[in-house]
């Protein structure tokens, strides 16, 4: 046998595996199996090109000792990555092999030739340098063409694309409601189970990636099922009241290993203590997933079974060495498995999936309502870089990953310039941490909540002794405006009704600020209006967000004064700081209803039927929170107000009932249905079993997020006040333009109004404040007066988005159509995303009776939002003026799916006349007052006291 025919034979193999493997990274046993044929070849070549050096040395040609000798070189740099690891950090070194091999290829065949030429035609070796130059060629044009071919025509999958169709039911979702996993939307490649073990092996990732296991290892991604108290009270009594099936559709994004492996058909209580069971969210969750199909939510993602799956879990050991040295050497079929292009490129489209939820008839046995909801709001919003219409933008545009899984130090493979992203998803739950006694996951969690999200200002005061505009003492008020689309959650920059309360009837009060730089003072016996602004600063979307029916956030004020008395106190808990919030606190969260007017507070979301009040901040806005203080006469010199915005997650009843609440046995009988529970629970169940390391009800850490105080002086009724009023200061700028926002959105326009020309006063070159006053004008009805300002706006800055929208807003109204369209033209140029500001451009079209224009637009817009209910409606009005009647059939149809059911508002009536606090948190501008208090008598461990007594003695 000739072994250099076997020896050229090998080369040429090697050449034809090396095109193979360079362009295509396929995470295929094929794949995986020609890597290491890659390295068997070259490890053989390697020992014959040495052989050939030492053994026969001066045989060769110079030119072939060369090609020799660079592949030798080549060979270097290969076997270093083979014991160091393909990574990133060492491209270079690939860099190195890949350029030393192809130079030695090019040699190779250079000697080849001339010794052909030398031998002439008569060598053996003609049919060998026949297989070199096509083999070479291959070599040359393959990669090419599957590099240009995967350039042009890319996965669809690999990126998240809304569809063209929205879906006029539930079962349009998902696989339908066929699909094993309906309703769901989550499904398989194959629309089939997979085994449970597929999301049991997340410690064979810790393999390569300590450091991030550990962390998953703390986070609620892992905490997710019912490994979690809360979660699993909440499943177990929605499968008692509503069945399994329904249940499934909160399964698809919390319990993966029972989920997908048909096993949620049968009450979870038969299986609450095994792996599956308390699982969680593994690895493969989020890392298997090969498409998500839509911004839609409810779990739209589908999941492949990866086909090296069983040999990186094997119990063979041999096996796992092997899986691990391949995967090391040649990562990239790994990473194309684990890591798709919309896992970076789409973060917060995948995101979605789970953090955006909505109920219907499957879940509810009612209609369409929208649950919670952290992504449109961003995407809409200067947060995302996609929004033209917020107050403020960050420096640059934000995704999920940002804010919730930041770069920490790592040395785990796959990190980048020593550093990865915390899988410790840090955000507000501070209530798992402390059943599962994980310190470390808790300061994580607290730090986060601490890091200046949200800002607090005690900013204002006013003497008036009126009644807040749009309130209506000692009787029913005017019901809140109907929330547009149906939805539990906050009405953001993603409606046009962002910022659309009843304007308040009453004319601006007079207002006193900022209150640390007036030299602010009070009488004794007087009654005044102190104001606080929460301003959220780095939140990219509502605050607070996720299932806020189910935390405490709410702001606290209390005033106590030099002698140690508490004077005011609103927001308090009871049982001395462990107990439920007084009710009276100016809470944000979602008061939800059921049928029968219960509070809708044990995570049963599809018994929901109404809403009394949603009250969350958006973005890069403000609330204004206003208290009435009533100064005693027996008050001090001085009072000190101390506002903190505090949170706990989740709430205390919420807590209480998860963990040990039962039936009251003494209710010998109660209504219950699938919409209703006018039962009575007590808190007294056995708490040995519960999923938590702590046997016992967890005392949920209350977390101030931010403080602020400030000073009030206090004189006699007979001594006149002094000149509260200082001049304009810039420094106090933003500060007046957060309250000014706080006011607009709750409606007090002409107060808003007031402060905004306090802003341009202060700064007439501040380009925002002629915006947010033609904003407040607009709301008015001012439309001369909004477009004087919004001018003003123009000649200062010609090009920001904002004011051209709303200055195209005045011009809809006076029929001035064209310069309408020319306006929000020049904004789409600049923010081709932003929904609403694409709707009425199609709305203009309409008005114009440019019904496809028109319909272009809106199409445009469900590219971005398939439920837009703004779209759908004037879609539905478009078709019905080209007379295509099938059509405007199908937008009404999806326009009433997402409507909001006016009629379910009856339900809030009794709640309101039940509950007089609830009813005036529901009111959009409302004061606070305090609780009831003893005759005011020091209180030397009041924590105020205890701050005044500090600064004293500094």
């Amino acid at each position: 046998m000739d072994l250099r025919k076997t020896h050229t034979w090998a080369f040429l193999l090697l050449i034809l595996n090396s095109a193979y493997i360079w362009p295509l990274a396929e995470p295929s046993v094929l794949y995986m199996g020609n890597v290491a044929l890659h390295l068997l070849l070259g490890v053989y070549l390697t020992g014959v090109a040495l052989y050939y050096l030492v053994r026969r040395f001066n045989s060769f040609t110079i030119l072939a000792r060369v090609a020799f000798l660079s592949f030798l070189l080549s060979a270097i740099p290969a076997f270093v990555l083979m014991k160091l690891g393909n990574l990133r950090s060492n491209r270079w070194i690939l860099d190195a092999h890949i350029a030393l091999a192809l130079a030695s290829v090019a040699l190779a065949g250079v000697a080849f030739w001339k010794y052909l030429s030398w031998k002439g035609t008569s060598s053996p070796f003609r049919l060998a340098w026949r297989g070199y130059l096509t083999s070479l060629s291959i070599l040359a044009i393959f990669p090419v063409v599957v590099t240009t071919y995967q350039h042009l025509r890319p996965d669809p999958a690999e990126r998240i694309r809304n569809p063209r169709l929205t879906p006029t039911s539930m079962d349009e979702e998902g696989d339908g409601p066929g699909s094993p996993f309906f309703p769901s939307s989550a499904t398989t490649t194959t629309g089939k189970t997979i085994p449970s073990n597929f999301f049991l092996t997340s410690e064979v990732c810790k393999r390569c990636h300590p450091d991030i296991y550990e962390q998953w290892n703390s986070s609620m991604h892992h905490f997710s099922s019912f490994n979690n108290q809360w979660y699993r009270k909440s499943i177990e009594y929605m499968q008692d009241v509503v069945g399994t099936k329904p249940s499934k559709w909160c399964a698809g994004c919390h319990d993966h290993a029972v989920f997908f492996n048909g096993k949620f058909d049968t009450p979870i209580k038969d299986r609450i203590n095994t792996r599956e069971a308390q699982a969680g969210l593994a690895c493969t969750s989020c890392h298997s997933i090969v498409r998500v199909r839509s911004s839609m939510g409810n779990g739209g993602f589908v999941i492949e079974y990866p086909p090296l799956h069983d040999l990186a879990t094997s119990d063979n050991k041999y096996l796992r060495w092997l899986h691990d040295f391949l995967i090391k050497t040649a990562p990239a079929p790994h990473r194309k498995v684990f890591m798709k292009p919309f896992h970076t490129k789409d973060t917060p489209e995948m995101c979605s999936a789970c953090h955006k939820v909505h109920l219907d008839v499957p879940v509810n046995a009612y209609r369409w309502i929208r649950g919670f909801n952290d992504y449109d709001n961003w995407q809409a919003s200067g947060v995302s870089g996609q929004g033209a219409r917020s107050f403020y933008y960050p420096k640059q545009p934000m995704k999920c990953a940002d804010c919730h899984m930041p770069l920490v130090a790592s040395k785990d493979l796959g990190n980048i310039d020593g550093y990865v992203h915390s899988h410790r998803f840090p955000a507000a739950n501070t209530a798992v941490p402390t059943s599962q006694q994980d310190e470390k996951q808790l300061e994580t969690v607290i730090d986060f909540l601490k890091n200046k999200q949200v800002t607090i200002d005690i900013f204002a005061l006013s003497p008036s002794g009126k009644n807040m505009p749009g309130q209506e003492p000692g009787g029913m008020t005017k019901p809140a405006k109907p929330i547009e689309t149906f939805s539990t959650f906050a009405i953001g920059e993603e409606s046009e009704a962002f910022g659309t309360n009843e304007p308040a009837p009453s004319a601006a009060e007079e207002v006193i600020a900022p209150v640390d730089r007036v030299n602010a003072t009070v009488h004794r016996g007087e009654s005044v209006r102190i104001d606080v602004v929460a301003r959220t600063r780095t939140v990219g979307h509502f605050f607070p967000g996720g299932t806020v029916d189910a935390f405490d956030v709410w702001m606290e004020l209390q005033a106590v004064d030099n002698r140690g008395q508490i004077l005011f106190w609103s927001g308090k808990v009871e049982n001395g700081g462990k107990g439920p919030v007084e009710s009276g606190a100016h809470m944000y969260r979602s008061y939800q209803l059921d049928e029968h007017g219960n509070y809708i507070n044990k995570r049963n979301a599809w018994a929901t039927r109404s809403v009394l009040y949603v009250r969350l901040i958006p973005p890069g806005a403000a609330d204004t929170v206003h208290f009435r203080l009533n100064v005693p006469e027996t008050a001090g010199d001085r009072i000190t107000l101390k506002a903190r915005l505090n949170y706990r997650k989740f709430s205390w009843w919420n807590t209480q009932w998860a963990f040990a609440g039962i039936r009251d046995p003494q209710q010998a009988s109660f209504d219950l249905g699938k919409s209703y529970d006018d039962g009575s629970w007590i808190f007294k169940g056995d708490l040995a079993q519960v999923s938590a390391k702590l046997k016992a009800i967890p005392d949920v850490p209350i977390v101030a997020m931010a403080e602020d105080i400030k000073e009030l002086r206090v004189v006699d009724r007979k001594v006149p006040l002094p000149n509260m009023k200082v001049p304009p200061d810039k420094a106090d700028l933003s500060r007046w333009n957060d309250y000014g926002i706080g006011l607009l959105l709750q409606g007090d326009l002409k107060s808003a109004e007031a402060v905004f020309l306090k802003v341009t006063q202060t700064d007439p070159t501040f380009v925002d404040g002629w915006v947010n006053v033609g904003r407040a004008r607009i709301q008015e009805g001012n439309t001369a007066g909004a477009q004087e300002a919004l001018r003003k706006a123009l000649e200062l800055n010609g090009e920001l988005a904002r004011t051209h929208y709303f200055y195209a807003l005045t011009l809809k109204v006076q029929g001035k159509y064209d310069e309408a369209l020319s306006h929000l033209r020049k904004v789409l140029s600049q923010y081709p995303r932003d929904r609403v500001v694409r709707n009425q451009a199609g709305r203009v079209l309409f008005l114009k009776r440019q019904y496809q224009e028109a319909i272009n637009q809106l199409q445009e817009t469900l590219l971005v939002d398939p439920e837009d209910l703004q779209a759908h409606y004037n879609l539905m009005l478009c078709y019905q003026g080209l007379g295509q009647t099938q059509m405007a059939d199908q937008e009404k149809k999806l326009y009433l799916r997402f409507k909001a059911d006016e009629s379910a508002q009856f339900i809030t009536g009794p709640v309101r006349l039940r509950h007089p606090e609830a009813n005036n948190e529901r009111q959009p501008i409302h004061e606070h007052v305090s609780v009831p208090l003893e005759a005011a008598q020091p209180n030397r461990d009041s924590p105020i006291h205890r701050v005044r007594k500090a600064y004293a003695q500094e």
